[in-house]
């Protein structure tokens, strides 16, 4: 309710009190008094809740105009009770879930641009690398050293196809496009299936590896949690010694599993 609607009620309210101790006076002076004395103060008291509720009223708009507009760290808790008070504490717990969700989207978008940074300066290295290897390829009439240096633009080649190819992955997971799928995953097996794809290269470098652990059955998208488990074990090949040991240990508690990974490179 805005000003001109409680000046008229209030008006409104005078009035009545004013005719009700006019007619009062009529029968009775102590009646008339005492009937004016009851209406005023009535009246009174209805306007000062009403303003009172009305600059409550006018303290959440504000506030809410400031939340629309970025602003949550604010507070808005009432202890008093009342319709106003519950939604104001309502308010207040939707202003900490946006300020939560606020928070999270800036930590996603630093984390999206370090990544990106990342492998824009991993993949100027192999880029590098390819134009040297070119150019002495261009130099060079030894039929073995050519070959050598394509050997090396094709391992550099690789590296950059899987560079962009996490580049891509990386996009499609931050613009929302990817929709993942709830299903029942054996970890023991979907470890084993990552596993054995890098066995020719842990053969040829002598590393071994173990699998321990109980077995688990966990939810999620095989495809992604392939993707994830390989990406890591890939690391830990690559930066491993000859002899090497590679150990996985699936550990299960009462409402998660995880899996520990383990090397020495």
């Amino acid at each position: 309710m805005n000003h001109k609607g409680t000046r008229r009620i209030a008006a409104a309210g005078m009035g009545l009190t004013v005719l009700c101790t006019i007619f009062c006076l009529l029968l009775n002076p102590v009646c008339g008094a005492a009937a004016f004395f009851l209406g005023t103060a009535v009246t009174a008291v209805y306007l000062y809740e009403t303003c009172k509720r009305y600059q409550k009223l006018q303290e959440l708009n504000t506030y809410l105009s400031l939340v629309c507009s970025g602003e949550y760290d604010l507070a808005l808790t009432d202890n008093s009770e009342g319709e106003l008070s519950i939604l104001k504490n309502n308010l207040y717990k939707v202003t900490v879930l946006l300020r939560s969700q606020n928070e999270m989207l800036k930590k996603d978008k630093t984390y999206l641009a370090d990544s990106l940074a990342d492998i824009s300066h991993q993949l100027k290295t192999p880029l590098t690398s390819m134009i040297v290897m070119t150019e002495l390829l261009e130099e060079e009439e030894d039929s073995e050293k050519r070959k050598e240096f394509l050997s090396i633009i094709d391992t550099q080649l690789s590296k950059m196809k899987w560079l962009i190819s996490n580049l891509l992955k990386i996009s499609k997971l931050d613009t929302g496009t990817v929709m993942f799928k709830k299903e029942q995953i054996p970890l023991k097996n979907i470890i084993r299936d990552c596993v054995q794809p890098f066995l020719v290269s842990m053969d040829l470098g002598n590393i071994s590896w173990g699998l321990s652990g109980e077995d688990a059955v966990i939810t999620g998208d095989r495809r992604w949690t392939e993707e994830a488990f390989s990406n890591i074990l890939k690391n830990c090949i690559e930066h491993m010694e000859q002899g090497g040991r590679l150990q996985i240990e699936i550990k299960t508690a009462s409402i998660y599993s995880s899996v520990v990974i383990r090397d020495n490179g």
